[in-house]
C-alpha cells in the first residue's frame, strides 16, 4: 500500500501587489501576483516525483511552502501528516531542503565547520554533529575534495554541501530546487546517481524535485506534474506526462 508522504489540497498563494516604480516596470494584476492556483497534488513515500515548468511557473513557491518558508494564502498541505501551517516546526524536521544556487554557506570557512555550524542550529550535540558532518562527508562524496574554504569550492562542490545540510538531520522528505543546474553533465551524472541510488533505493527517502531538465526527470523521476503559471497542467509517469505535453 503506497502512503502519502506529501498532500496538497487546492492550494494557492497570492503575493502582494508591487508598489512604485517596480509597478510600473513589472505591472500585476489589480488583486497581485497570484503564484499559485488551486494546487491538488499527492507525493508517496518512496518516490521521486519531479515538478517541471516555465520560469515564474510557481515551482519555489510551492516549495517554499512545504518548506514553511512561505505561508500558503488558502488551501492546505501536510508533509509527514502534519501540517505546514498547524505544525511546523515538526515539518521543519521532517524535511530536508535544498534551495537552488547552494547559497547561505559562509564562504571563509570550510565546508565541514559549515556543516558543523548549521548542525549546531539544528540542536544536534557537538559529539553528535561532528559524526553526522563526518558520515554526510562521506555520502555525498566530498571525501575525496579539499577541505578548504567554501569561496573555493566548484559549483559541484556546492550542491553536494548543500545537499549535505539538507540531510543533516536525517529527513524522511528533501525539497530540491534545480539541484544540478549550472553542473557540467559528468557532474550532474554522479549527483542524481546519488539522489536516486543512496538517498531513495538505500536510504527510503522521499524526494521532490524541481528540474527544467526532461532528460533528468526521464532518468530518476517515478512520477512528475507540468506546472504552469500556477496550476497542475498534467501529472503521472514521465513518459505519459512528456507524450502529452
Amino acid at each position: 500500500m503506497n502512503v502519502s508522504t506529501i498532500v496538497i489540497e487546492h492550494l494557492t498563494k497570492m503575493f502582494p501587489m508591487i508598489q512604485g516604480i517596480r509597478a510600473f516596470l513589472r505591472p500585476r494584476p489589480s488583486g497581485g501576483a497570484e503564484a499559485l492556483r488551486g494546487v491538488t497534488l499527492e507525493v508517496v513515500q518512496g518516490e521521486v516525483f519531479g515538478l517541471l515548468g516555465p520560469n515564474g511557473g510557481g515551482k519555489t513557491t510551492l516549495l517554499e511552502i512545504l518548506a514553511t518558508y512561505l505561508l500558503p494564502t488558502s488551501g492546505r498541505a501536510w508533509v509527514n501528516g502534519y501540517d505546514v501551517v498547524r505544525d511546523p516546526l515538526a515539518v521543519r524536521g521532517a524535511v530536508g531542503y535544498c534551495p537552488a544556487g547552494a547559497q547561505g554557506f559562509d564562504p571563509h570557512l570550510s565546508g565541514r565547520r559549515n556543516l558543523e555550524f548549521f548542525a549546531l542550529l539544528s540542536h544536534l550535540p557537538r559529539s553528535q554533529a561532528r559524526a553526522r558532518v563526518a558520515h554526510l562527508w562521506e555520502l555525498v562524496d566530498l571525501d575525496r575534495f579539499s577541505d578548504g574554504p567554501v569561496a573555493r569550492y566548484s559549483d559541484g562542490m556546492r550542491q553536494r554541501l548543500a545537499l549535505a545540510r539538507a540531510l543533516l538531520t536525517d529527513p524522511p522528505v528533501l525539497l530540491l530546487d534545480e539541484p544540478t543546474r549550472g553542473l557540467d553533465p559528468k557532474t550532474a551524472i554522479g549527483w542524481r546517481r546519488l539522489v536516486r541510488e543512496e538517498l531513495v533505493r538505500a536510504l527510503g527517502k522521499t524526494v521532490l524535485l524541481v528540474t527544467h531538465d526532461l532528460l533528468e526527470a526521464e532518468e530518476i523521476c517515478d512520477r512528475m506534474a507540468m506546472l504552469e503559471q500556477g496550476k497542475i497542467v498534467a501529472v503521472g509517469r514521465v513518459a505519459e506526462v512528456l507524450h502529452d505535453a
